[in-house]
């Protein structure tokens, strides 16, 4: 996958919808409960009902980890449908990794090359070599977490460090190791305002943007100031569109809170 691909997809589709597969096991209907693998039965239900409206998807893997070797296991099998009848999707493991050299090689390892996801999500803040494993692997992406969107994002990272946020200070740092071309960076849609200043930081970057939905964040205004000329964003929802119902008819449902982002999308990508 290369950004000119997600790109041509995000035109084909008429989307930049990333759908988030936060799978939890107390919200998936009962009916596939007596399934030998609900959490796989409930992922693949929902990919099978939304792949056309979505450029991308981004397990959650703590969602699985939970599960011990089992919750592993529907998370292999998720990834292994995906890239086996949908390779056209960006797929992304949502991890938040970053440690030491070694260790995150390791991540990087398990993630990229053994689990062949697309891209990784990574906290920067053990620095440089903490992410270098993640940018060594050729063809695949890095998300860096930049500015998220939860309520103690502010304890950190907006605080001023010299002259700037810490934020951006992160961004612009990290636009000087090595691939760089591949990194991608995590910012909220409840700081929608933020998104011009980052912008002039990494203009040419794809953002992945939680925080539509659920969180209350606002699609209209991430693409007023995050979208550039090739769209560069992915915007995720999770629970407001594969827990749009809990009973038998929640692929349907799925299906139709996925299109009605889609269609927003549609109209914002000819604004």
């Amino acid at each position: 996958m290369t950004t000119q691909q997600l790109y041509e997809q995000i035109q084909q589709k008429q989307s930049f919808l990333c759908i988030g597969l936060d799978t939890d096991m107390n919200r998936i209907p009962e009916h596939l409960l007596q399934t030998e693998d609900p959490i796989f039965e409930f992922n693949k239900a929902i990919i099978d009902a939304t792949h056309d409206l979505a450029v991308s998807y981004k397990p959650n893997t703590a969602f699985y980890e939970a599960h011990g070797l089992k919750g592993w296991h529907s998370l292999e099998k998720t990834i292994n449908y995906l890239n086996q009848k949908h390779p056209e999707v960006f797929t992304i493991a949502d991890a938040k990794r970053g440690d030491i050299g070694n260790t995150s090689a390791m991540y990087a390892k398990a993630f990229l090359q053994d689990m062949s996801f697309d891209s990784v999500t990574v906290a920067p803040y053990m620095g440089k070599d903490s992410v270098s494993p993640f940018l060594a692997v050729k063809n695949k992406f890095t998300i860096l977490l930049a500015l998220t969107s939860n309520e103690g994002a502010f304890d950190f990272q907006t605080q001023q460090v010299g002259n700037e946020e810490l934020y951006k200070k992160v961004i612009k740092t990290s636009q000087t190791w090595e691939s760089s071309e591949n990194l991608m960076y995590v910012v909220g849609a409840t700081k929608a305002e933020f998104f011009k200043e980052i912008r002039e930081i990494t203009p040419h970057s794809f953002l992945l943007v939680p925080g539509v939905g659920a969180q209350g964040g606002s699609l209209q205004d991430v693409c007023k100031y995050g979208m550039n000329d090739k769209v560069g964003l992915l915007v995720n929802s999770s629970r407001g569109i594969i827990y749009a119902s809990q009973g038998e008819d929640f692929a349907p449902a799925a299906r139709a809170a996925a299109q009605k982002l889609q269609q927003q999308m549609a109209k914002l990508l000819h604004v």
